[in-house]
Protein backbone atom coordinates (compact mmCIF):
# COMPACT_ATOMS: atom_id res chain seq x y z
CA UNK A 1 0.00 0.00 0.00
CA UNK A 2 1.46 3.35 -1.00
CA UNK A 3 1.77 6.35 1.27
CA UNK A 4 -0.98 8.91 0.68
CA UNK A 5 -0.18 12.57 0.10
CA UNK A 6 -2.51 14.73 2.20
CA UNK A 7 -2.55 18.53 2.34
CA UNK A 8 -4.54 20.09 5.19
CA UNK A 9 -5.59 23.74 5.21
CA UNK A 10 -6.54 25.53 8.40
CA UNK A 11 -6.39 29.07 9.80
CA UNK A 12 -4.82 28.19 13.17
CA UNK A 13 -2.28 25.44 13.85
CA UNK A 14 0.27 24.98 16.64
CA UNK A 15 2.42 26.78 17.55
CA UNK A 16 0.26 29.55 16.03
CA UNK A 17 -3.00 28.61 17.72
CA UNK A 18 -5.14 29.13 20.79
CA UNK A 19 -5.87 25.41 21.23
CA UNK A 20 -9.17 23.60 20.80
CA UNK A 21 -9.93 23.02 17.13
CA UNK A 22 -6.30 23.45 16.09
CA UNK A 23 -5.26 20.71 18.50
CA UNK A 24 -7.83 18.43 16.89
CA UNK A 25 -6.34 19.12 13.46
CA UNK A 26 -2.85 18.52 14.80
CA UNK A 27 -3.92 15.27 16.44
CA UNK A 28 -5.30 13.98 13.13
CA UNK A 29 -2.22 15.12 11.19
CA UNK A 30 0.10 13.37 13.63
CA UNK A 31 -1.97 10.19 13.67
CA UNK A 32 -1.85 9.91 9.88
CA UNK A 33 1.86 10.80 9.73
CA UNK A 34 2.55 8.07 12.28
CA UNK A 35 0.80 5.64 9.91
CA UNK A 36 3.28 6.46 7.16
CA UNK A 37 1.42 9.11 5.16
CA UNK A 38 2.91 12.31 3.76
CA UNK A 39 1.13 15.09 5.66
CA UNK A 40 1.45 18.82 4.96
CA UNK A 41 -0.47 21.36 7.04
CA UNK A 42 -0.80 24.87 5.60
CA UNK A 43 -1.97 27.58 7.99
CA UNK A 44 -2.02 31.35 8.40
CA UNK A 45 0.43 32.78 10.94
CA UNK A 46 -0.80 36.37 10.60
CA UNK A 47 -4.32 35.63 11.87
CA UNK A 48 -2.94 34.30 15.15
CA UNK A 49 -0.51 37.18 15.66
CA UNK A 50 -3.12 39.84 14.79
CA UNK A 51 -5.45 38.41 17.43
CA UNK A 52 -2.75 38.88 20.06
CA UNK A 53 -1.26 35.41 20.08
CA UNK A 54 2.33 35.03 21.19
CA UNK A 55 4.66 32.77 19.24
CA UNK A 56 4.99 29.52 21.14
CA UNK A 57 7.90 27.13 21.18
CA UNK A 58 7.99 24.67 18.30
CA UNK A 59 7.40 21.10 19.46
CA UNK A 60 9.65 18.16 18.66
CA UNK A 61 9.52 16.67 15.14
CA UNK A 62 6.29 14.74 14.62
CA UNK A 63 6.46 13.75 10.96
CA UNK A 64 4.12 16.57 9.86
CA UNK A 65 5.32 19.19 7.36
CA UNK A 66 4.07 22.59 8.60
CA UNK A 67 3.88 25.55 6.24
CA UNK A 68 2.95 28.81 7.94
CA UNK A 69 1.88 31.59 5.58
CA UNK A 70 2.77 35.17 6.43
CA UNK A 71 2.31 38.34 4.38
CA UNK A 72 4.29 41.58 4.38
CA UNK A 73 1.15 43.26 5.65
CA UNK A 74 -0.68 40.58 7.61
CA UNK A 75 -3.57 42.81 8.64
CA UNK A 76 -4.31 43.77 5.03
CA UNK A 77 -3.95 40.15 3.87
CA UNK A 78 -6.43 38.92 6.47
CA UNK A 79 -8.86 41.76 5.77
CA UNK A 80 -8.83 41.03 2.03
CA UNK A 81 -9.51 37.32 2.66
CA UNK A 82 -12.24 38.08 5.19
CA UNK A 83 -13.93 40.60 2.90
CA UNK A 84 -13.48 38.99 -0.52
CA UNK A 85 -13.74 35.36 0.55
CA UNK A 86 -10.63 34.20 -1.28
CA UNK A 87 -6.86 33.94 -0.64
CA UNK A 88 -5.82 37.19 -2.31
CA UNK A 89 -2.27 37.44 -0.96
CA UNK A 90 -1.41 33.77 -0.76
CA UNK A 91 -3.16 32.34 -3.84
CA UNK A 92 0.07 31.84 -5.82
CA UNK A 93 1.83 30.18 -2.87
CA UNK A 94 -1.12 27.86 -2.26
CA UNK A 95 -1.17 26.79 -5.91
CA UNK A 96 2.57 26.19 -5.72
CA UNK A 97 2.17 23.97 -2.64
CA UNK A 98 -0.61 21.96 -4.27
CA UNK A 99 1.46 21.50 -7.44
CA UNK A 100 4.48 20.35 -5.40
CA UNK A 101 2.64 17.97 -3.08
CA UNK A 102 0.23 16.49 -5.68
CA UNK A 103 -2.21 15.53 -2.91
CA UNK A 104 -4.44 12.49 -2.98
CA UNK A 105 -6.58 14.31 -0.40
CA UNK A 106 -7.10 18.05 0.15
CA UNK A 107 -8.49 18.41 3.64
CA UNK A 108 -10.00 21.76 4.63
CA UNK A 109 -10.58 22.63 8.26
CA UNK A 110 -11.23 26.21 9.43
CA UNK A 111 -10.48 28.13 6.21
CA UNK A 112 -11.98 31.45 7.30
CA UNK A 113 -8.76 33.50 7.17
CA UNK A 114 -6.46 31.31 5.11
CA UNK A 115 -8.62 31.44 2.00
CA UNK A 116 -12.35 31.52 2.68
CA UNK A 117 -14.64 29.85 0.15
CA UNK A 118 -12.33 30.83 -2.70
CA UNK A 119 -9.80 28.28 -1.46
CA UNK A 120 -12.15 25.29 -1.73
CA UNK A 121 -12.15 24.77 -5.52
CA UNK A 122 -8.35 24.94 -5.76
CA UNK A 123 -6.28 21.85 -6.53
CA UNK A 124 -6.95 18.26 -7.56
CA UNK A 125 -7.66 15.31 -5.32
CA UNK A 126 -10.37 14.10 -2.97
CA UNK A 127 -11.73 17.26 -1.36
CA UNK A 128 -12.92 17.25 2.24
CA UNK A 129 -14.28 19.98 4.51
CA UNK A 130 -14.34 19.32 8.26
CA UNK A 131 -16.58 21.73 10.17
CA UNK A 132 -14.89 22.20 13.52
CA UNK A 133 -17.01 25.32 14.06
CA UNK A 134 -20.24 26.66 12.56
CA UNK A 135 -18.40 29.04 10.21
CA UNK A 136 -20.17 27.56 7.17
CA UNK A 137 -23.44 29.07 8.40
CA UNK A 138 -22.30 31.75 10.86
CA UNK A 139 -19.86 34.65 10.28
CA UNK A 140 -18.96 34.65 13.99
CA UNK A 141 -18.40 30.86 13.90
CA UNK A 142 -20.32 30.07 17.10
CA UNK A 143 -24.05 30.87 16.57
CA UNK A 144 -23.83 33.25 19.52
CA UNK A 145 -25.93 36.26 18.48
CA UNK A 146 -24.88 39.79 19.45
CA UNK A 147 -22.31 38.28 21.83
CA UNK A 148 -25.03 37.57 24.38
CA UNK A 149 -27.51 34.88 23.30
CA UNK A 150 -28.03 31.66 21.37
CA UNK A 151 -28.86 32.26 17.73
CA UNK A 152 -32.24 30.93 16.64
CA UNK A 153 -32.56 32.95 13.43
CA UNK A 154 -30.18 34.91 11.24
CA UNK A 155 -29.53 38.57 12.03
CA UNK A 156 -26.06 38.31 10.50
CA UNK A 157 -25.45 41.93 9.46
CA UNK A 158 -26.33 43.40 12.86
CA UNK A 159 -24.58 40.56 14.64
CA UNK A 160 -21.31 41.02 12.76
CA UNK A 161 -21.36 44.72 13.64
CA UNK A 162 -21.95 43.84 17.31
CA UNK A 163 -18.85 41.59 17.15
CA UNK A 164 -16.94 44.57 15.62
CA UNK A 165 -16.26 42.59 12.45
CA UNK A 166 -16.65 43.95 8.93
CA UNK A 167 -19.75 42.40 7.31
CA UNK A 168 -18.95 39.75 4.71
CA UNK A 169 -20.99 40.64 1.65
CA UNK A 170 -19.87 37.50 -0.19
CA UNK A 171 -22.05 35.50 2.19
CA UNK A 172 -25.09 36.94 0.38
CA UNK A 173 -23.91 35.94 -3.11
CA UNK A 174 -24.05 32.13 -2.92
CA UNK A 175 -20.25 32.00 -3.20
CA UNK A 176 -19.79 29.63 -0.25
CA UNK A 177 -22.61 27.38 -1.37
CA UNK A 178 -21.09 27.01 -4.83
CA UNK A 179 -17.64 26.40 -3.36
CA UNK A 180 -18.98 23.60 -1.16
CA UNK A 181 -20.27 21.82 -4.26
CA UNK A 182 -16.58 21.07 -4.98
CA UNK A 183 -16.35 19.03 -1.77
CA UNK A 184 -16.54 15.24 -2.00
CA UNK A 185 -17.13 14.92 1.76
CA UNK A 186 -18.30 17.41 4.39
CA UNK A 187 -17.85 16.37 8.01
CA UNK A 188 -19.84 17.46 11.06
CA UNK A 189 -18.48 16.65 14.50
CA UNK A 190 -21.82 15.63 16.04
CA UNK A 191 -25.42 14.87 15.09
CA UNK A 192 -26.37 18.15 16.75
CA UNK A 193 -23.95 20.13 14.61
CA UNK A 194 -25.14 18.44 11.44
CA UNK A 195 -28.74 19.37 12.32
CA UNK A 196 -27.75 22.98 13.08
CA UNK A 197 -25.95 23.35 9.76
CA UNK A 198 -29.06 22.12 7.95
CA UNK A 199 -31.34 24.36 10.04
CA UNK A 200 -29.27 27.41 9.12
CA UNK A 201 -29.32 26.70 5.41
CA UNK A 202 -26.53 24.30 4.48
CA UNK A 203 -27.93 22.21 1.62
CA UNK A 204 -25.02 19.79 1.21
CA UNK A 205 -25.10 16.46 3.02
CA UNK A 206 -22.82 16.09 6.04
CA UNK A 207 -21.27 12.95 7.53
CA UNK A 208 -20.84 12.80 11.31
CA UNK A 209 -17.33 11.82 12.44
CA UNK A 210 -16.34 12.67 16.03
CA UNK A 211 -13.07 13.73 17.59
CA UNK A 212 -10.76 11.10 19.01
CA UNK A 213 -7.95 10.66 21.47
CA UNK A 214 -5.21 8.04 21.58
CA UNK A 215 -5.54 5.71 24.53
CA UNK A 216 -3.01 6.08 27.33
CA UNK A 217 -0.47 3.34 28.05
CA UNK A 218 -1.50 3.67 31.67
CA UNK A 219 -3.80 5.99 33.59
CA UNK A 220 -2.22 8.81 35.56
CA UNK A 221 -2.15 8.66 39.32
CA UNK A 222 -4.91 10.85 40.77
CA UNK A 223 -3.82 14.30 41.90
CA UNK A 224 -3.59 14.35 45.70
CA UNK A 225 -2.20 17.82 46.27
CA UNK A 226 -5.58 19.42 47.00
CA UNK A 227 -6.83 19.07 50.58
CA UNK A 228 -10.55 18.76 49.76
CA UNK A 229 -12.71 16.86 47.26
CA UNK A 230 -13.04 18.84 44.04
CA UNK A 231 -14.93 19.19 40.79
CA UNK A 232 -13.03 20.35 37.74
CA UNK A 233 -13.47 22.87 34.95
CA UNK A 234 -11.05 22.68 32.00
CA UNK A 235 -10.92 25.07 29.05
CA UNK A 236 -10.49 28.59 27.77
CA UNK A 237 -11.93 31.22 30.05
CA UNK A 238 -14.50 32.88 27.79
CA UNK A 239 -18.01 34.05 28.56
CA UNK A 240 -19.55 31.50 26.18
CA UNK A 241 -18.06 28.66 28.25
CA UNK A 242 -20.61 29.47 30.96
CA UNK A 243 -18.34 29.09 33.97
CA UNK A 244 -19.90 32.16 35.61
CA UNK A 245 -23.15 30.20 35.98
CA UNK A 246 -21.45 27.63 38.20
CA UNK A 247 -20.33 30.08 40.87
CA UNK A 248 -23.75 30.58 42.54
CA UNK A 249 -24.12 26.79 42.72
CA UNK A 250 -20.86 26.62 44.66
CA UNK A 251 -22.41 28.93 47.29
CA UNK A 252 -24.94 26.17 47.89
CA UNK A 253 -22.41 23.35 47.81
CA UNK A 254 -19.85 23.59 50.62
CA UNK A 255 -18.77 19.93 50.46
CA UNK A 256 -16.35 20.29 47.53
CA UNK A 257 -14.24 22.85 45.70
CA UNK A 258 -14.23 23.92 42.06
CA UNK A 259 -10.76 23.91 40.51
CA UNK A 260 -10.44 25.86 37.26
CA UNK A 261 -7.70 24.91 34.80
CA UNK A 262 -7.18 27.24 31.86
CA UNK A 263 -6.86 30.88 30.93
CA UNK A 264 -8.41 33.35 28.53
CA UNK A 265 -9.72 36.84 27.86
CA UNK A 266 -12.53 36.47 30.39
CA UNK A 267 -10.27 35.37 33.26
CA UNK A 268 -10.14 38.70 35.10
CA UNK A 269 -13.90 39.12 34.93
CA UNK A 270 -14.45 35.58 36.21
CA UNK A 271 -12.07 36.17 39.09
CA UNK A 272 -14.04 39.30 39.96
CA UNK A 273 -17.28 37.28 39.88
CA UNK A 274 -15.74 34.60 42.08
CA UNK A 275 -14.81 37.22 44.64
CA UNK A 276 -13.64 35.79 47.96
CA UNK A 277 -15.28 32.38 47.59
CA UNK A 278 -12.86 29.95 49.21
CA UNK A 279 -14.18 26.92 47.34
CA UNK A 280 -13.32 28.30 43.88
CA UNK A 281 -9.69 28.31 42.79
CA UNK A 282 -8.09 29.43 39.51
CA UNK A 283 -5.00 27.33 38.80
CA UNK A 284 -4.12 28.49 35.28
CA UNK A 285 -2.82 26.26 32.52
CA UNK A 286 -1.34 22.87 33.22
CA UNK A 287 0.84 20.47 31.27
CA UNK A 288 -0.85 17.41 29.74
CA UNK A 289 0.56 15.15 32.47
CA UNK A 290 -0.60 17.50 35.22
CA UNK A 291 -4.00 17.82 33.57
CA UNK A 292 -4.43 14.04 33.45
CA UNK A 293 -3.70 13.81 37.17
CA UNK A 294 -6.28 16.51 37.96
CA UNK A 295 -8.88 14.68 35.85
CA UNK A 296 -8.15 11.45 37.70
CA UNK A 297 -8.46 13.08 41.10
CA UNK A 298 -11.70 14.94 40.37
CA UNK A 299 -15.15 13.87 41.48
CA UNK A 300 -16.32 14.97 38.05
CA UNK A 301 -15.82 17.42 35.21
CA UNK A 302 -18.32 20.28 34.91
CA UNK A 303 -19.01 21.48 31.34
CA UNK A 304 -21.36 24.51 31.53
CA UNK A 305 -21.00 26.02 28.01
CA UNK A 306 -23.86 28.33 27.07
CA UNK A 307 -23.11 28.31 23.33
CA UNK A 308 -23.60 25.71 20.62
CA UNK A 309 -20.40 23.68 20.60
CA UNK A 310 -19.83 21.33 17.67
CA UNK A 311 -18.53 18.54 19.91
CA UNK A 312 -16.73 19.03 23.24
CA UNK A 313 -13.31 17.38 23.28
CA UNK A 314 -12.94 17.82 27.04
CA UNK A 315 -15.77 15.33 27.60
CA UNK A 316 -13.81 12.51 26.00
CA UNK A 317 -10.61 13.70 27.70
CA UNK A 318 -12.47 13.11 30.94
CA UNK A 319 -13.93 9.77 29.81
CA UNK A 320 -10.48 8.53 28.79
CA UNK A 321 -9.37 8.93 32.40
CA UNK A 322 -12.53 7.45 33.89
CA UNK A 323 -13.90 10.73 35.23
CA UNK A 324 -17.67 11.33 35.04
CA UNK A 325 -19.06 14.46 33.41
CA UNK A 326 -21.77 16.93 34.42
CA UNK A 327 -22.68 18.91 31.28
CA UNK A 328 -25.27 21.49 30.35
CA UNK A 329 -28.20 20.02 28.45
CA UNK A 330 -27.28 21.94 25.31
CA UNK A 331 -25.77 21.36 21.90
CA UNK A 332 -23.95 18.05 21.39
CA UNK A 333 -23.49 17.32 25.10
CA UNK A 334 -26.68 15.28 25.55
CA UNK A 335 -25.79 12.88 22.73
CA UNK A 336 -22.27 12.40 24.13
CA UNK A 337 -23.27 11.98 27.78
CA UNK A 338 -26.27 9.77 27.02
CA UNK A 339 -24.26 7.56 24.67
CA UNK A 340 -21.60 7.04 27.31
CA UNK A 341 -23.81 6.59 30.36
CA UNK A 342 -20.98 8.33 32.18
CA UNK A 343 -22.50 11.48 33.55
CA UNK A 344 -25.43 13.77 34.13
CA UNK A 345 -27.03 16.72 32.37
CA UNK A 346 -28.36 19.95 33.85
CA UNK A 347 -30.33 23.00 32.80
CA UNK A 348 -30.92 24.74 36.12
CA UNK A 349 -28.78 25.55 39.12
CA UNK A 350 -30.82 23.08 41.19
CA UNK A 351 -30.07 20.30 38.70
CA UNK A 352 -26.36 21.13 38.77
CA UNK A 353 -26.24 20.98 42.57
CA UNK A 354 -28.21 17.70 42.59
CA UNK A 355 -25.81 16.19 40.02
CA UNK A 356 -22.77 17.19 42.07
CA UNK A 357 -24.33 15.74 45.22
CA UNK A 358 -25.25 12.47 43.49
CA UNK A 359 -21.65 11.87 42.45
CA UNK A 360 -20.10 12.81 45.77
CA UNK A 361 -22.60 11.25 48.16
CA UNK A 362 -22.87 7.88 46.41
CA UNK A 363 -19.48 6.29 45.67
CA UNK A 364 -21.20 3.42 43.83
CA UNK A 365 -22.81 5.85 41.39
CA UNK A 366 -19.49 7.52 40.70
CA UNK A 367 -17.69 4.19 40.33
CA UNK A 368 -20.29 2.93 37.84
CA UNK A 369 -20.04 6.12 35.79
CA UNK A 370 -16.26 5.90 35.85
CA UNK A 371 -16.39 2.37 34.42
CA UNK A 372 -18.92 3.49 31.81
CA UNK A 373 -16.67 6.42 30.85
CA UNK A 374 -13.66 4.20 30.15
CA UNK A 375 -15.79 1.64 28.30
CA UNK A 376 -17.47 4.25 26.07
CA UNK A 377 -14.16 5.92 25.30
CA UNK A 378 -12.65 2.62 24.19
CA UNK A 379 -15.63 1.69 22.04
CA UNK A 380 -16.48 5.05 20.45
CA UNK A 381 -13.81 7.75 20.72
CA UNK A 382 -10.49 5.91 20.86
CA UNK A 383 -8.12 6.80 18.01
CA UNK A 384 -8.20 3.49 16.17
CA UNK A 385 -12.01 3.29 16.29
CA UNK A 386 -12.51 6.78 14.91
CA UNK A 387 -9.83 6.46 12.23
CA UNK A 388 -11.56 3.31 11.02
CA UNK A 389 -14.77 5.34 10.62
CA UNK A 390 -12.83 8.09 8.78
CA UNK A 391 -11.31 5.51 6.45
CA UNK A 392 -14.75 4.10 5.62
CA UNK A 393 -16.21 7.57 4.97
CA UNK A 394 -13.28 8.67 2.83
CA UNK A 395 -13.41 5.40 0.84
CA UNK A 396 -17.10 5.97 0.04
CA UNK A 397 -16.32 9.54 -1.02
CA UNK A 398 -13.44 8.36 -3.23
CA UNK A 399 -15.72 5.81 -4.89
CA UNK A 400 -18.30 8.52 -5.45
CA UNK A 401 -15.63 10.66 -7.08
CA UNK A 402 -14.52 7.77 -9.27
CA UNK A 403 -11.08 7.36 -7.67
CA UNK A 404 -11.00 3.56 -7.37
CA UNK A 405 -7.29 3.44 -6.47
CA UNK A 406 -7.69 5.77 -3.49
CA UNK A 407 -10.86 3.98 -2.40
CA UNK A 408 -9.02 0.65 -2.49
CA UNK A 409 -6.19 2.00 -0.32
CA UNK A 410 -8.65 3.38 2.22
CA UNK A 411 -10.70 0.20 2.26
CA UNK A 412 -7.51 -1.77 2.87
CA UNK A 413 -6.84 0.21 6.06
CA UNK A 414 -4.63 3.13 5.03
CA UNK A 415 -6.05 5.26 7.85
CA UNK A 416 -6.28 2.56 10.50
CA UNK A 417 -3.16 0.48 9.91
CA UNK A 418 -0.94 2.74 7.84
CA UNK A 419 1.50 1.72 5.14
Amino acid sequence: MRSLSIVMFTTFYPPYSFGGDAIGVQRMARALAARGHDITVVHDEDSYLILGGKVQAEGPPDGVRRIGLRAKNGMLSNLLTQQLGRPVTHAARIREILAERKPDIIWHNNTSLIGGPGLLPMGEGLKVYEAHEHWLVCPSHVLWRYGRELCDEKHCLKCQISFKRPPQLWRHTGMLDRALDHMDLIIAKSEFSRAKHAEFGLRQEMTVLPYFLPDLPQLAEPYTGHPRPYFLFVGRLEKIKGLQDVFPAMDRYPDADLLILGDGDYADELKRFAGDRKNIQFLGRKSPDELNAYYRGALGLIVPSVCYETFGIILIESFRLGTPVIARRLGPFPEIVERSGAGALFETEDELVDAMRAIQSDPKTRAARSVAARKAFGEVWREDRVLEAYGDAFARAALGKGDAELAKALEAGAFENGV
